[in-house]
């Protein structure tokens, strides 16, 4: 990109008139279905074929406006593996690409941030700068360094302009929200949105971030199996950490070998249990554009931007009740969901039937060895999304507290990469030892 090229389309009409392109695009290929099932083709090869097109539409738009749309777009495809595989199959390969990567901002751009963000002599900072970015994501693109005492170092510089397009993307995205039904059965995207709006301002806050990897870094310090970068210089707009070499998780899902993907399943899972115990934060961005497989076998995680304030540790009804449910204790289930609000004063549902709704859910965790694939998780969203089921029935009866909402969707979604890495082990020996409450 040209150094007076845009960094984002920021404009109103310019950003609404992209994610507008959505809606109309789905109305012409649905003309153009009808069309082709009027001449005889059968129904289920029309719809794949629109199902295909609207998905490299949609991530073709996603890609290229960054923001709001792209941190959306990176959410949802940790759950790529609940989707059948004769519908993911033709754009898992786009959704891979949409986690890795994205177009840079101007040269003259990245300068002018780095000066406004770490003063007019911020060149003296380092021996070496490199232009082109490494990395990109949704709201900030990450470039190459050598800081002044020699150490290789990752500078992540946050888009001008990124919070105004981050909150109108997802605005709008909200008044989409039924295009993404298509591509993801059973999901409802708006609460997740509405949560991904609710912590825009803390993602768009460098300094805040800066703060949680440090806490990270010192957690998990000289620490065998867990990597954090630590952090080297800090603003409201840059971060400048230690730089990670590895294998991106997103290499390792595409042509990794089971070893890895083991390796790299059972360490996401001790990241995801241990955070809370040992730094009081939970890592709630489980995506595999975050994590490195580094070569001495440890996981590398290189992005704090969401995270989840848990100074406590994990809720220890969370452990409880999973160890209850395995045991079959189905009253006492009951009555510790209604005591925590995941049932709501007079709602009447059958002990039972909760349990069995619950049990599938826990596979991983009833037994010493488990293997996630994409065809349990298909399997489980089709059993709870499915109106016809029972399972989907009461699912529907039951609520899920604010207090735990962050907690269950960073659980789903690290799920999700599980089975996007075919990860195979004892999951089981992990929860035990860093879920309070689940070890009797």
């Amino acid at each position: 990109m040209s150094d007076d090229g845009a960094v984002m389309p920021r404009g109103s009409v310019s950003r609404t008139a992209r994610l507008a392109s959505l809606p109309l695009g789905a109305a012409g290929r649905a003309t153009l279905g009808l069309g082709k099932r009027l001449s005889g083709q059968s129904a289920d090869a029309v719809a794949a074929e629109l199902q295909q097109r609207t998905a490299e539409q949609l991530f073709a738009v996603l890609g290229q406006l960054k923001g709001g749309a792209m941190k959306l777009g990176q959410t949802l495809s940790v759950f790529e593996a609940a989707i059948p595989e004769e519908v993911a199959a033709p754009y898992r390969e786009a959704l891979v690409k949409l986690q890795e990567e994205a177009p840079p901002m101007p040269v003259r751009t990245v300068h002018a941030v780095l000066s406004h963000q770490l003063g007019g002599t911020w060149r003296e900072r380092f021996k070496e700068f490199d232009d082109a970015p490494a990395a990109a994501a949704s709201i900030g693109q990450v470039h190459r360094a050598t800081w002044r005492d020699g150490r290789d170092v990752a500078v992540k510089i946050q888009y001008p302009g990124a919070g105004t397009a981050l909150m109108a993307d997802l605005n709008q995205l909200a008044r989409f929200a039924r295009l993404f039904a298509a591509l993801f059965p059973g999901m409802d995207v708006k609460p997740l949105i509405a949560e991904l709006k609710a912590r825009v301002v803390e993602e768009l806050d460098y300094g805040l971030e800066a703060d949680a990897q440090r806490a990270f870094a010192a957690a998990y310090a000289d620490d065998s199996e867990i990597l954090v970068p630590r952090v080297v210089a800090s603003a409201p707009r840059v971060i400048v950490s230690e730089w990670l070499d590895g294998t991106p998780m997103s290499k390792i899902i595409a042509s990794g070998s089971q070893e890895e993907r083991d390796r790299a399943g059972r360490l996401l899972t001790v990241l995801h249990f241990s955070g809370p115990q040992r730094a009081g934060l939970l890592h709630a961005d489980p995506h595999p554009g975050n994590f490195r497989l580094l070569p001495d076998g440890r996981l590398g995680v290189i992005d704090f931007g969401a995270t989840a304030r848990l100074p406590d540790g994990h809720p220890e009804p969370v452990g409880r009740l999973a160890r209850w449910a395995l045991e079959g204790r189905a009253e006492d289930v009951l009555a510790e969901l209604r005591r925590e609000g995941f049932v709501r004063p007079g709602v009447d549902v059958d002990a039972q039937g909760v349990l069995n709704y619950l049990r599938p859910l826990l596979e991983p965790v009833a037994r010493d060895h488990f293997h996630f694939t994409r065809a349990w998780m298909q399997e489980q969203a089709g059993r709870i999304a499915d109106p016809r089921n029972e399972a989907s029935r009461l699912g529907r009866q039951l609520n899920l507290p604010p207090a735990y909402l962050l907690i269950h969707r960073v659980t789903i979604g690290s799920i999700g990469v599980l089975c996007q890495l075919d990860a195979a082990g004892d999951f089981r020996a992990v929860v035990q030892r860093w879920l309070p409450g689940f070890a009797s």
